[in-house]
């Protein structure tokens, strides 16, 4: 019975489709499935399964989206039912992410700001725009272990130098780490700039993310 259950959450990650993903988080809260259980056994899976696809080129970004809304629908579903028996998801790390002053593209940092979330971290996503100032006061605020900035343009890009040095005029590097991404962005840029880490693509930055709280981790 509970293949079949497990088999239904991870085929409506696959096919991105959100209320396919709520019904079958309900069912298997009507079947006595536990949420943690539902969620590393059911929709977990079928994440990854996307974001294979996704690397290998079979899959895009608009199925990475929507996979991503189907297991936030499922989690939305869950959480109710994590609280009431009092069990929390462990937290992988806290991530505060934006895209940097200048700047409103955001489809890519909506992106990854989901992918994370539905991959344990708790995330804070400042939008768009987003001055040194708000970075440096958010990380304080949540105590952040990582930042992302985002920059979809050579003339905004800059500002991901400008934060870094924000960051560290405050005190927070290097315990705070940094990630850098955006169409213009490279790893050589990201050495430059002194950041941590750079991905080309959403699901790298979730696995940067958990080498970098990892790293953080062993520094302590």
């Amino acid at each position: 019975m509970n293949d079949t259950a497990f088999e239904a959450m991870r085929r409506a990650v696959v096919d991105g489709d959100a209320d396919a993903a709520a019904a079958a988080a309900s069912a298997a809260i009507a079947a006595g499935i536990p949420p943690l259980v539902a969620i590393d056994e059911g929709f977990m899976p079928g994440m990854k399964e996307v974001g294979a696809g996704f690397a290998a080129g079979d899959l895009f970004l608009p199925d990475m989206m929507l996979a991503a809304r189907a297991m936030q629908r499922a989690l939305n579903v869950l959480e109710p039912e994590l609280q009431k028996a009092a069990v929390e998801r462990a937290v992988a790390g806290r991530v505060v992410i934006g895209t940097v002053a200048g700047d409103i593209h955001e489809i890519g940092k909506n992106l990854v700001g989901m992918l994370l979330s539905t991959s344990g971290f708790e995330v804070h996503d400042l939008g768009v725009n987003v001055s040194p100032e708000r970075f440096v006061a958010a990380v304080q605020e949540h105590r952040a272990d990582i930042v992302g900035l985002s920059a979809l343009l050579t003339t905004t890009m800059t500002g991901q130098r400008t934060i870094i040095a924000a960051l560290q005029a405050a005190g927070l590097r290097p315990p705070v780490k940094v990630m850098v991404g955006g169409a213009p962005v490279t790893g050589a840029w990201a050495s430059e700039i002194g950041a941590d880490g750079y991905s080309e693509d959403a699901m790298g930055a979730v696995e940067l993310a958990k080498r970098l709280v990892g790293a953080g981790e062993a520094a302590r």
